[in-house]
């Protein structure tokens, strides 16, 4: 990549570059055949060869090859290709080499340059000694912070390299803006060259480590090439994780999937990318991280189908060797804001049932723990599924504890006798909501007395003076949300705006939160909600100039804005100053994006929620998008009034889990905030504890901080200056990140440690110095927070709030359906395909089992037509009749109505219509009744002489029989390669065959009186009907009397029309008049009394 963009940034001193070379070698390649096609240095030049597999310090673990020819070098490898070796405790094999030219060079010669990003600043590092003796880099090195969005001055840089030689400084500096330049460009976030040489006028670059920001190859792909993302030293790339990371770029979904250890005996299967990472902390906090299989997570509201191929990527993976101990899946998640339960729950039952048997040779247990969106369906659809596996299944709910089912996978606790029932959700959306799990709302409260629901104060005021003297000393800034906050959404998010409006008619809001949405791909129009059970508009505009200008009032902008488009209208949204808070879902940002954004809003003092957020909620006042989850969740978690405890975490799914345990705990939620996920969130956790510390009704802070990044030292430097006295309960998940052999990005983009100090480990050891509360694990962290709340409620410093109820919110019809709570009956009935599954299937066959059995057309209209599949030889001939009707040429009525319609300039639905419009007894339309007529004859045992005096005599025709042009001497090809066909193939063809007799006896009056194609077709379906063994005599009677002949003359024949339609306009024929000489014209009168 940098031999291709350096020279365009250096420009004209391009020529102080030596040429890029190098040779990737893997086990397939020959070097001798490279070195004779386009690589011809490999043998002209000495050569450097080295691993190519992102291991650090090659040349102090002596596996770097200097000076060698090409057979030296292409032994070397050879002797090391595929062969183990062990790194520090991490031990993988040797299967990708790379070779260079050998540059001879001086120590003085080498030099040290390395460009990271934080998250205000790039720094470029630059050290006039560089090579494997640099020692400490980070002591030694001088240093140059660059700004986001600015370019390092001359002067700068000239600064930068001053202990360089004189000689070689305007060289560097040179290099090192172009080097920066493409670093920005191409969306680095980590580039070190050790050494840089500078030899004899050309620099080289000898070695280099980098990171791409993986989020931006939709901007960078052209720039970047054929690049691929490998696993770390230690790690084999296993194609399941291939194909789950495929799906998840496809998906809107995440989905990630990393195998650990493939003969480890415990397998996860976890919703969530916070919950993932906490349940493999439990895992390795309980001493069993060298049995933990493989890390991985799903969110975002999976497809139930996804779900499947998730859940079976896994099991096949699980089920390849057994365990002598057996094997245990996990397959866990905390409580879910929007993703529907049920819905993946169901995918992963497909998933175990495909596995059943697997499951029990292998000796699997299982054990559930889920909560959120329709819960209460997916546990009892995966209780069924554990009664039928027989394998132990053991499935809880959110009255269970996240992670209690890995002790009692482990055997670290008893598993329940009896498995606790489910906690009745409000399912109707405002009963009884007495708060049985918060102990301070029935201290002092009057038993059954009722009020408006309160939110908390908006400005930092208490009774308590010492209270409201440590809130003047932080120095508060205005609260985020408010009884009177309204927002704007981005995006068509019915689903969300209802859950908000839900939310805010449960908590007596005055209006609704949601004060317009903006969606630029249609015309402003309006929207129809519920607020209760009162249909509401909400309007819809093209751009947030428009929404903004109409209201006034909204300071807040809810950007469900996808990935690539999110920062275009974050950074359009900042030019409006009304708005103040911005909450960004989208999950995948680039990272120069989000520091860009991150940068002006804070030039702007607006606050940012997110990227990679669910975004945040305050009880009683306002939610943002699927925050809380269902309405339910919302009366469960007590969320529609506020309690004495605020909370700030980095992951979406776990804030929800926070609502469960601080509700339970404590008197419930002031207010939460999730700042993201992303390496650079736009908020960090500082900024919240100090706003929440500055409220003097938050007397508890919690805080759940993650392996990666650095923010929570800032909160550490915050309390040892004394900014922060209230109490604080925190956890930082990622502990098992230093328990693992090998790097693990973990399911949140910034939870991966770049050093030492950004491990969860060493986190949480600051935090407990700093004098933070911290649990022992996050399994503990509930009781934590009840031990200090309990402590301040003994102080009483916990003010005592009125019992308050929740406005009853009905409950939507499409919900209470999915619940299973209401039944209507059908408009109507559908007995052929079903598309309400993640499949389309036709006649109970998935869409892609049709496809992949390559059943054709025929096949389609077997099930579609028949609801059955029928054999090979019918699905053939089906498709022959569907052939031989397609067309018969301009002149016949249909294909000349189309043809007259066409040319009158319609389109070509009214153009074939007015075809198909003439098919009937005349034309086309005999089949049905041919099949009818010659069936009732040979049924009724009548020879075919007495079935043809018997048409006679009723003066009828025979309809199948008879040809305007074709004759015995004259034959029509469609009816003999239909006849031919079924003789041969059917089982048998009585019907054919009388018609065929029937003929014999027409022919012999007239040699046009021919067995034509309507009549072959009626005879010898009959008999593929009664003969196939498909049908009972009923239903071929049935389709007979229904018209399904007749279908294929229309389905045929309109293939035809279509092909007309095109021809003509093709053709660019104007409008038909037909020619009067065509025509009799006839006078009236000439057709009075007495006229000829």
């Amino acid at each position: 990549i940098l031999g291709r963009h350096l020279p365009t940034a250096l420009g004209e001193r391009s020529s102080c570059l030596a040429p890029c070379r190098c040779v990737g070698v893997t086990c397939d390649l020959d070097l001798n055949s490279a070195a004779q096609s386009d690589q011809a240095w490999l043998s002209s030049s000495d050569l450097v060869a080295k691993p190519d597999q992102l291991i650090k310090r090659r040349g102090k673990l002596g596996l770097v090859k200097v000076k060698a020819s090409l057979a030296e070098a292409d032994e070397w490898i050879r002797e090391r290709m595929g062969k183990p070796v062990t790194i520090g405790e991490t031990t993988g094999n040797l299967n990708s080499f790379i070779i260079e030219p050998f540059v001879a060079h001086t120590q003085e010669e080498e030099f040290y340059v390395c460009v990271h990003s934080t998250r205000s600043v790039d720094t470029i590092l630059f050290h006039h000694e560089g090579g494997v003796d640099i020692g400490d880099v980070d002591a030694k090195a001088r240093k140059l912070d660059v700004a986001v969005g600015s370019t390092p001055s001359g002067d700068a840089l000239k600064d930068l390299v001053t202990d360089a030689p004189q000689s070689l400084q305007s060289t560097l500096v040179d290099f090192i803006a172009a080097l920066y330049k493409v670093y920005v460009d191409l969306y680095f976030t980590y580039l070190e060259i050790n050494p840089l040489v500078i030899h004899d006028g050309l620099v080289y670059i000898l070695d280099l480590a980098a990171k791409l920001d993986a989020t931006a190859e939709y901007l960078c792909k052209a720039s970047w090439g054929a690049v691929t993302f490998p696993p770390p030293f230690g790690r084999d790339a296993f194609p399941e994780e291939a194909y789950i990371a495929d799906m998840d770029a496809k998906s809107g979904a995440s989905l990630k999937l990393t195998v650990l250890n493939p003969h480890g005996r415990i397998w996860t299967m976890v919703a969530g990318g916070g919950a993932s990472v906490i349940y493999s902390d439990t895992i390795c906090d309980l001493g069993f991280s060298s049995q933990l299989a493989n890390y991985g997570e799903y969110s975002g509201a999976p497809s139930e189908s996804q779900t499947f191929e998730y859940a079976k990527t896994i099991l096949s993976l699980m089920t390849k060797e057994k365990n002598e101990e057996g094997k245990l899946l996990i397959i866990g998640g905390g409580i879910a804001n929007f993703t529907n339960v049920a819905a993946t729950f169901k995918g992963i039952v497909r998933a175990l049932e495909h596995y059943q048997q697997a499951l029990v040779d292998h000796g699997i247990q299982i054990f559930v723990r889920r909560g959120g969106p329709n819960y209460q369906e997916g546990l009892r659809v995966m209780n069924e599924c554990g009664g039928k596996l027989g394998v132990p299944m053991y499935v809880f709910g959110p009255e269970t504890h996240m992670t209690s089912i890995v002790s009692m996978a482990l055997g670290k606790t008893e598993i329940p006798a009896a498995m606790p029932p489910a906690e009745e959700s409000a399912l109707d959306y405002g009963g009884d909501t007495s708060d049985r799990n918060s102990p301070l709302l029935s201290v002092g409260s009057t038993s059954g007395s009722s009020t408006s629901l309160p939110c908390a104060s908006d400005s930092p005021t208490s009774s308590d003076p010492a209270s409201a003297t440590l809130a003047a000393a932080s120095s508060p800034s205005p609260p985020l949300f408010s009884t009177k906050t309204r927002a704007i959404i981005w995006g068509l998010q019915i689903r969300a705006v209802q859950g908000m409006l839900d939310f805010d008619f449960s908590c007596s809001r005055s209006q609704p939160s949601v004060a317009a949405m903006v969606y630029p791909f249609t015309g402003n129009h309006k929207q129809k909600f519920y607020w209760g059970a009162k249909e509401i508009l909400i309007p819809v505009y093209g751009t947030v100039a428009e929404a903004t200008q109409r209201h006034t009032d909204v300071d807040v902008m809810i950007s469900f804005a996808s990935l690539r488009s999110a920062y275009e209208s974050t950074m359009e949204t900042l030019n409006f100053p009304q708005i103040r808070t911005i909450a960004i879902i989208a999950e995948g940002i680039p990272e120069n994006l989000t520091r860009r954004m991150i940068m002006v809003a804070k030039e702007k003092k607006v606050t940012i929620i997110g990227p990679a957020t669910v975004g945040g909620i305050k009880p009683g006042c306002f939610k943002v998008g699927n925050t809380g989850g269902m309405l339910d969740n919302i009366l469960n978690s007590k969320l529609y009034r506020p309690g004495s405890v605020a909370y700030v975490s980095r992951s979406g799914g776990m804030s929800n889990e926070l609502n469960n345990i601080i509700a339970r705990n404590t008197d419930g939620v002031f207010e939460g905030v999730a700042i993201g996920g992303d390496r650079y969130p736009g908020t960090t956790f500082l900024d919240h504890v100090l706003r929440f510390h500055g409220q003097a009704d938050v007397q508890l802070i919690v805080m759940l901080g993650e392996v990666g990044g650095v923010e929570e030292y800032e909160v550490i430097e915050a309390m040892t200056d004394g900014r922060i006295t209230k109490p604080l309960v925190t956890w930082c998940i990622g502990t098992c990140g230093s328990m693992f052999s090998s790097e693990v990005q973990f399911g949140h983009a910034g939870s991966s440690a770049n050093s030492a100090r950004e491990t969860a480990v060493e986190k949480n050891k600051a935090l407990k110095a700093a004098g933070a509360h911290v649990p022992s694990s996050f399994e503990d962290l509930g009781v934590c927070i009840k031990n200090v709340f309990d402590e301040l409620k003994a102080a009483d410093k916990i003010p005592v709030r009125p019992s308050v109820k929740p406005q009853r919110v009905p409950m939507d019809y499409s919900w209470a359906q999915e619940l299973g709570l209401i039944r209507k009956p059908a408009s109507f009935m559908s007995s052929i395909s079903d598309e309400r599954g993640q499949e389309l299937s036709y006649g109970g066959m998935p869409i892609s089992s049709v496809v992949k059995e390559d059943l054709g057309i025929g096949g389609v209209l077997s099930l579609l037509w028949f609801q059955r599949r029928l054999p090979t030889y019918a699905l053939k001939y089906i498709e022959m009749c569907l052939m031989i009707t397609a067309d018969h040429g301009p002149a016949v009525s249909g294909a000349h109505n189309t043809i007259v319609t066409a040319r009158a300039g319609k389109d070509l639905i009214s153009s074939v219509t007015s075809g198909l419009l003439t098919i009937g007894d005349r034309f086309g339309g005999a089949l049905d009744q041919s099949a009818k007529l010659f069936s009732e004859a040979y049924d009724s045992n009548q020879l075919p002489m007495e079935f043809v005096n018997s048409m006679r005599r009723q003066h009828k025709l025979i309809p199948g029989i008879g040809h305007r042009v074709k004759s015995l001497n004259n034959p029509d090809m469609r009816v003999v390669i239909l006849r031919d066909y079924a003789l041969e193939h059917f089982p048998s063809t009585p019907l054919l065959s009388y018609a065929l007799e029937v003929e014999k006896i027409t022919t012999a009056k007239k040699p046009n009186l021919i067995l034509n194609v309507d009549g072959v077709i009626a005879t010898s379906f009959v008999d593929l009907l009664r003969t196939c063994g498909a049908f009972s005599r009923d239903e071929c009677n049935e389709y007979i009397s229904i018209g399904v002949l007749n279908g294929f003359f229309v389905l045929g024949r309109t293939m035809g029309f279509i092909g007309h339609f095109l021809d003509q306009k093709r053709l660019k024929q104007g409008l038909y008049r037909h020619p009067w000489d065509d025509i009799s014209y006839v006078n009236p009168l000439d057709l009075a009394d007495g006229a000829p």
